[in-house]
């Protein structure tokens, strides 16, 4: 059974409008169009789009490729969106994480620049899933991408950030290292208040429907096990439900954890059977409530871990 709902192909009118127009409409200082936005960035999915914002405050126009409440894994562009790459100024993506902006990025370079690729080092997936639901033709790499959910990983992407709008309007360059200082601080802080929220727990073990939550379980001292890996299309396999199954009876977990972009149908089924909770741990690929951001939703999934951890 899929983990993930099918993606729509291509992204509304209305939000390849916007990235025409964030394309077209550059600041002064990088020589774009008199819209006056600003300058003009792109980034690829909801965590670097958070990112350049802080960074860039009121002197950028950020536009995501990955509209809000789409899966990133397997986005895929329109002409229109490809065409906005190159006439950006400024792109911020990961690499290896979505094919279709990796190619977008080779074949219409634009002038700036940000692959948070460089700015951390990533590490191989925990396991390759055993069977796929079908062969999208995708290529997620070795490597899992989900860095952002340590924070502690997300200052040098905005030190990178921070670099780069300042080449593109030296006169601000003050305010974007200001800017990158703060939320430095900011992920110090979020950081801090996960090791006091999990330093103690009656349980360390968290079972989550695809492995999203590895450098997290890593930064804060906890065991991630997860239904499928990291690759969210993956469909897991019965003799995998079984280890899982084991798992959660031998360490008495009790709660599985489902996603805000999946289908809950996976962890909803293997909880019955097993006799346990079920509760959303958002990997924060893209927002849903437009009234949340990063630092909100990384601290409702720590008040969601405490509670199922059973933490003091």
């Amino acid at each position: 059974m899929p983990l993930r709902r099918p993606l729509p192909l291509a992204v509304s009118a209305g939000v390849v409008l916007a990235l025409t127009a964030c394309s077209s409409g550059g600041s002064g200082a990088s020589g774009g169009g008199d819209g006056g936005d600003g300058i003009a960035v792109l980034a690829s999915f909801y965590p670097l789009q958070y990112v350049t914002e802080q960074v860039g405050g009121d002197l950028v126009s950020v536009d995501s490729l990955t509209p809000p409440g789409a899966e990133p894994h397997d986005l895929e562009l329109s002409p229109a969106q490809v065409d906005a790459v190159g006439r950006a100024d400024l792109v911020v993506y990961l690499s290896e994480f979505q094919a279709a902006v990796d190619d977008a990025v080779d074949a219409n370079p634009p002038a700036h620049v940000v692959d948070a690729a460089q700015d951390t080092e990533l590490h191989a997936a925990e396991h390759e899933e055993e069977e796929h639901a079908e062969d999208d033709g995708h290529d997620h790499g070795s490597l899992d991408p989900h860095f952002w959910l340590d924070p502690s990983r997300l200052p040098a992407v905005a030190d990178d950030v921070a670099a780069q709008l300042a080449e593109l309007d030296p006169d601000h360059a003050d305010e974007f290292r200001a800017n990158a200082e703060a939320f430095t601080r900011a992920m110090t802080e979020l950081d801090e208040e996960y090791q006091a929220g999990l330093a103690t727990c009656d349980s360390r073990t968290i079972v989550t429907t695809h492995e999203a939550f590895s450098y997290l379980a890593e930064r804060y001292d906890l065991e991630q096990v997860g239904i499928a890996g990291v690759d969210p299309e993956g469909e897991p396999s019965p003799a995998r439900l079984a280890e899982v199954g084991d798992v959660v009876r031998d360490e008495g977990v009790s709660t599985i954890f489902f996603e805000t972009l999946a289908s809950p149908k996976v962890a909803e089924t293997l909880a019955d059977e097993l006799g346990v909770d079920t509760a959303v741990l958002d990997p924060l690929e893209g927002l849903t409530d437009e009234s949340q951001d990063y630092v909100s939703v990384a601290r409702a999934n720590l008040e969601t871990l405490r509670t199922a951890l059973g933490c003091a």
